[in-house]
């Protein structure tokens, strides 16, 4: 929202009231609390003369809940209660702060930032640890508004000429938020525009700092609009609460968000290998779903889960939890004959329940669902006809919501696809009182916290997800994500991925989308895209009105989808390590270039390749020539598939086949890799073996699985490499990318020869 018209004038119908500077204050080592006073001015006297004895005030508290963090919270006219829609983050812990009253300023510090707080007149600006500026609000930054739809709170954080904004959920506009207006507001909108499924109110900087707006109603966010050097944010209401989170490099600031908003879990294993589903709007029965699963198997395309999409309930019945016995008669047999082949079963709900639905009179007796105003259930005719929405405020609403799929894992369901979510009425009642509007963004993320705790419930910890379509802050919690309705074209193919950048810098580890396209069939786009789907966090064969098995498209697609599926499971014991470094650290798996290369100032603008883990660097072809042209930044970099070198720090073109993409591994890395057979499913140590490519100094990599850790150490030494284990790996190899032999290692040291 803006708050400006240009540099002159307030928008219309807007005033707008700023600190002039500190009233007074007090602190101790968990909080400053400052009192802001706005000074009336009488339009009557020459130039606005102050009124001295009237003011507004606007309480400003800084605290911090993790080194490195400031917490800023700014009310007007306090009510001594929380306002609606605030994110669960554990504001009972803090970080000691060191408080420094100055004659001109006060100084707020947690770890390596400082907020200095200017007295009169009023500035904040946000100090790192040599003393320099990261950004800053301004002496008419931080305030509250009245405008023509109502009061709202608002910031402005200065920006500097060289730097960029990113983030603030999974968006398929431009990569770099400056010059956008972006609204806070979740819904149905696919991948074609700025909106989208999922919307965090969390941008990070290219200066080393985030900043997350802790309020799930419609934050509004001017990147660079409305003022050029200045990213502004406001929110409706009286109060207005975010966090600055610093941190030397990209990494750093995500790992600060993710430690206070919570890290995300670490997915199973298994989860990692190929999905395929039934597409959504096709005709499927357990007839069609077999021949599938074994046109799989005979074709030798390892499938590690199958997912049933709506029609496995009966139509307009979405959702009662309740086989279509005509289409499966015998579900709970089949399951189990599909869990005999090695496969793990997910199915598809929502959150809604239809009128035809037999849990829909149960819902309404018991109260389960939003009200309207006048106490009715809130219906609407969308999707389903007469659809409720399921209340996930309510503690009753949530267990009775989690026993039903209790029923479906006993009958063999691994996991669900939580759809929707995005559609929550802005004028519902919900059970605890909030308000819609603040509830609406929110309401997915209650919904995937209640389907994710039940799973993790019967499977335990490590062995629970969901495959969600939306999302809000702190979803991440909650994973996987996919990146909803995409066209089969490769304009919306490049779309997805700048979504699932976008979506990696707000805070989210585990992000995947569907090969291919949801809308439409194209052959060469399919082949394309199974490339950029195999090397992603996960992997998966869905679509709208057509099968997306590949021989559904020619049989040079069965061709390609077996290269790139072995290749990824032989590449399962690093991405598996990459999980748990998301899990440790809130590192992304599918990382923008700038995560790892922050200072290359090519790789801030990037949003056509990407980084899979610290190593290996993947440039999707976009066209259907097969041209391609990406970026290698500096260092020595080795070609995945035929080991070729290249020295860094230029741009690259070539023409590539359907059975390669641009694949390339940095300098100074140790790759595991495993067994094609079954490897989802078998441990990461099993017949490992440990790839070196061009060690020029030391490198190292921890890798996981089991429930262990073993750290690997390679240094080099004149022509050798010597690699050092934390704990010796039976039946483990060492082999230097180039060189035939691979050599054993036998217990915890060896000594690799590499001329």
């Amino acid at each position: 929202m803006r708050i400006t018209h240009g540099s002159y004038a307030l928008a219309k119908g807007v005033t707008y009231s700023s600190i002039d500077e500190v009233y007074e204050y007090t602190y101790n080592e968990r909080r400053l609390l400052a009192h802001g006073i706005y000074r009336h001015r009488d339009p009557r006297q020459p130039g606005g003369h102050v009124i001295k004895v009237h003011g507004m005030i606007l309480t400003v508290e800084l605290s911090s809940p993790a080194p490195d963090v400031i917490h800023v919270k700014t009310t007007h006219h306090a009510q001594g209660k929380q306002a609606d829609g605030k994110y669960p983050i554990d504001n009972s812990q803090y970080h000691p702060l060191k408080i420094e009253d100055q004659k001109d300023c006060l100084l707020v510090t947690s770890g390596n930032v400082t907020a200095k707080i200017t007295k009169s007149p009023w500035k904040i600006e946000f100090l790192n640890d040599a003393g320099n500026i990261v950004t800053s609000s301004p002496h008419d930054g931080m305030g509250w508004a009245q405008t023509l739809s109502g009061e709202y709170m608002g910031e402005k954080l200065m920006i500097a000429p060289d730097e960029y904004v990113y983030g603030m959920g999974e968006r398929f506009s431009p990569f770099i938020r400056n010059g956008q207006h972006v609204e806070i507001w979740n819904g149905d909108y696919a991948t074609t525009s700025d909106m989208g499924y999922k919307n965090v109110p969390f941008y990070m900087s290219s200066k080393g700092y985030g900043v997350l707006v802790n309020s799930s109603d419609k934050v509004e966010f001017e990147a660079a609009t409305e003022e050029v050097s200045a990213v502004r944010f406001t929110v409706p209401g009286n109060e207005l609460d975010y966090y600055l989170f610093y941190g030397a490099t990209p990494k750093d600031v995500l790992e600060r968000y993710t430690f206070v908003t919570g890290r995300p879990p670490l997915v199973p294993k298994w989860s990692l290998g190929l999905w395929l589903t039934t597409s959504f709007t096709t005709v499927y029965n357990e007839e069609i779903v077999t021949e599938h699963i074994e046109g799989m198997e005979k074709r030798d395309l390892p499938l590690t889960v199958f997912h049933f999409d709506c029609y496995w309930m009966k139509e307009r019945h979405w959702c009662d939890f309740e086989w279509d016995r005509d289409a499966f008669p015998q579900p709970e047999e089949m399951l189990q004959r599909l869990k005999a082949r090695g496969l793990h079963i997910c199915l598809w709900i929502n959150p809604y329940v239809s009128e035809l639905s037999s849990l829909f009179a149960e819902g309404v007796e018991n109260g389960y669902f939003l009200k309207r105003q006048n106490g009715d259930v809130y219906q609407i005719d969308w999707w389903q006809p007469g659809l409720a929405f399921v209340d996930f405020t309510n503690p009753a609403a949530c267990r009775w919501y989690a026993d039903k799929l209790k029923m479906l894992m006993a009958m063999g369901a691994d996991t669900f696809k939580t759809d929707f979510a995005e559609s929550a009425p802005e004028d519902a009642v919900y059970f605890n009182g909030q308000s819609g509007k603040a509830m609406h963004n929110m309401y997915t993320l209650l919904y995937n916290q209640v389907v994710f705790e039940v799973l993790e419930e019967v499977r335990g910890k490590g062995d629970a997800l969901v495959f969600a379509r939306s999302a809000t802050a702190c979803s991440h919690k909650f994973p996987v994500h996919w990146g909803g309705d995409c066209a089969a074209n490769y304009l919306s193919m490049a779309a997805e991925l700048r979504g699932g950048l976008s979506f990696a810098l707000s805070g989210f580890a585990f992000w995947s989308h569907d090969i291919g396209g949801f809308y439409g069939q194209d052959a060469d786009v399919y082949k394309r895209w199974i490339a950029f789907g195999l090397l992603s966090s996960h992997s998966r064969l869905h679509g709208d009105s057509s099968y997306r098995v590949p021989w559904n498209f020619d049989e040079e697609s069965v061709d390609v989808l077996r290269h790139f599926t072995k290749v990824r499971h032989r590449l399962l014991p690093y991405l598996y390590s990459c999980c748990k470094t998301a899990h440790d650290r809130g590192t992304p798996v599918l990382r923008p270039m700038l995560l790892e290369f922050p200072d290359d100032p090519t790789c801030l603008y990037l949003d056509r390749q990407y980084m899979l883990g610290d190593s290996l660097l993947v440039a999707p072809i976009f066209n259907a020539a097969g041209a391609a042209h990406y970026y290698l930044p500096a260092g020595e970099w080795t070609n995945f598939w035929t080991n070729e070198r290249k020295q860094g720090g230029q741009w690259v073109k070539e023409m590539v086949d359907y059975l390669t993409v641009p694949l390339w591994i940095r300098e100074n890395s140790i790759v595991p890799m495993g067994q094609v057979e079954n490897a989802p499913l078998r441990s990461s140590f099993d017949n490992l073996e440990l790839h070196l490519y061009n060690i020029t100094g030391a490198a190292r990599v921890d890798l996981y699985d089991d429930g262990r850790t073993v750290t690997i150490t390679a240094k080099r030494e004149g022509n050798d490499v010597l690699l050092t284990l934390s704990e010796p790996i039976p039946g483990a190899t060492v082999r230097v990318a180039g060189k035939a032999d691979a050599v054993a290692i036998s217990g915890k040291e060896v000594r690799v020869k590499t001329a």
